[in-house]
């Protein structure tokens, strides 16, 4: 580990620092956790960097998804330290623990490091791949110097060594003489893709290392890091973070299926049971001092969906999808509806085992949710819903509406939606912009919410907050 830590104001004070960078990229960290990590570094060994890193991983983490930005973070404030020098090698080493290998030209020199790290990758030792990666970095990863001082990308080392062209050698090196196309292979090839990733993963982490030492751990931090998936916003979601999503969606499904369930009116007790309440009556004299109910049977809740799908929207609309597919197994009855300048119902398309990309794509192809232009009209989208599926919204019924509220400076309809929510049991509105935009330019965010709640919802870690509150 790089000497750095230990002159960065102690190592109490350089722990401090990485637990408060750990928090502020949004995984929670509280006293006690805080603690237990400074406990850590008294019974790991210090030398031994990946035993650090599980060992404080173990204290500071809550879920599997916050370990790829733990490890970002790890090796900002933990690096690589230099490799030592063995006796004998000082004359040849470079200075300040650089690369000693020497080449006549850059051809060679590639071919050279090429053939090294096929080595490394069919060897799979992944500290030394790290220490390579270093290597490669300083020799193949530099750009024009600038004024703030020397830059390095890993898009250079990658260009320069690509090792995804080494897949053939690495296949028939872990191979040997084994037969292609069986499980050995399926085996080996998926080895091959793990130790390619973990070699991108050094050269990014070396990147990241030293640009850090030229502008500061906490400015790179900030723009190394990638929110975590319950805190990117809908609207700017990737594939990648809306499969992380999906599996958090099951959960918040069911969580809200049992707080929008409807109440009956009777209360929380069933009918009256007058056979039993007088014979317990005969024991006190025929007084009932004790009333007796029948059980109340438990209805699974009543849904509606209107979720917006215009183009605004897309990322969000994805995912209040998804949603809607997960509720189905908590409701009786789920009706989704989808509209843009028009309303039309989409249940069909959101058959159990369904997958929701494919839904979608189906809504797109299939739906009748465009009318005229293709632009977002609420006001005439509420109206059709309100002409053609009045019947579906009613006393039992939970309403959820999904979207931001622009209207494009059409009527917003108001009123439409003030009935509707009049005759549901509970009507809530899911809007992915911030607070701070709702009623600036067309929306009519503000105006809605004056006939139902309307909920700040940009990611799933606020949609979760909706859930537990509601």
């Amino acid at each position: 580990m790089s000497a750095a830590v230990a002159g960065h104001g102690g190592l109490a004070g350089h722990l401090d620092g990485f637990v408060r960078a750990v928090r502020e990229a949004g995984i929670p960290v509280g006293i006690s956790q805080a603690v237990d990590a400074a406990e850590i570094l008294t019974v790991v060994d210090l030398l031994d960097r990946e035993q650090l890193r599980h060992g404080l991983a173990a204290v500071l983490l809550q879920r599997a998804a916050q370990r790829s930005t733990y490890d970002v973070l790890f090796d900002l404030w933990w690096p690589l330290g230099d490799r030592p020098v063995a006796a004998g090698d000082e004359e040849g080493a470079g200075e300040g623990g650089e690369s000693t290998l020497d080449v006549p030209d850059d051809a060679a020199f590639t071919e050279l490091m090429r053939a090294e790290l096929l080595r490394l990758l069919t060897d799979g030792d992944p500290e030394e791949l790290r220490r390579f990666a270093r290597d490669a970095v300083d020799q193949l990863g530099q750009g024009q110097p600038s004024p703030s001082g020397q830059s390095y990308f890993s898009y250079r080392v990658m260009r320069a060594l690509s090792p995804d062209t080494l897949v053939a050698q690495l296949l028939a090196g872990l191979l040997g003489d084994a037969e292609r196309g069986g499980l050995a292979e399926q085996v080996a090839r998926q080895t091959v893709r793990d130790r390619l990733a973990a070699f991108k993963s050094a050269v990014e982490a070396e990147v990241r290392r030293r640009t850090a030492a030229e502008k500061g751990r906490d400015r790179v931090a900030k723009n190394a890091v990638r929110p975590l998936a319950d805190q990117v916003d809908f609207l700017r979601a990737q594939a990648a973070d809306l499969a992380e999503l999906r599996r958090a969606v099951t959960p918040l499904a069911r969580r809200l299926a049992v707080r929008l369930s409807a109440r009956r009116r009777m209360g929380r007790e069933g009918r009256l049971d007058f056979r039993k309440t007088v014979r317990a009556s005969l024991g006190t004299g025929g007084v009932p001092v004790v009333t007796h109910h029948r059980p109340r049977k438990v209805h699974k809740p009543e849904l509606v969906v209107l979720c917006d799908v215009s183009g605004s929207v897309a990322g969000f609309s994805h995912f209040t999808l998804m949603l809607t597919q997960a509720l189905r197994e908590h409701f009786t009855g789920v009706r989704a509806f989808a509209f843009v300048d028009s309303t039309d119902e989409v249940t069909r398309f959101f058959r159990p085992g369904v997958d929701v990309a494919d839904a979608i794509a189906r809504i797109g192809r299939e739906a009748q949710v465009v009318a005229y232009d293709g632009h977002s009209d609420y006001g005439t989208a509420f109206e059709v819903f309100a002409d053609r599926w009045a019947s579906a919204v009613g006393p039992k019924t939970s309403l959820l509406v999904l979207g931001d509220g622009r209207t494009n400076y059409r009527q917003p309809g108001v009123p439409v939606l003030a009935d509707l929510v009049r005759r549901a049991r509970s009507a809530h509105w899911l809007n992915p912009e911030p607070r701070r935009l709702w009623g600036s330019g067309d929306s009519a965010a503000d105006r809605y919410g004056e006939v139902i709640d309307m909920v700040e919802c940009r990611n799933a870690a606020q949609l979760t907050e909706f859930v537990t509150t509601l």
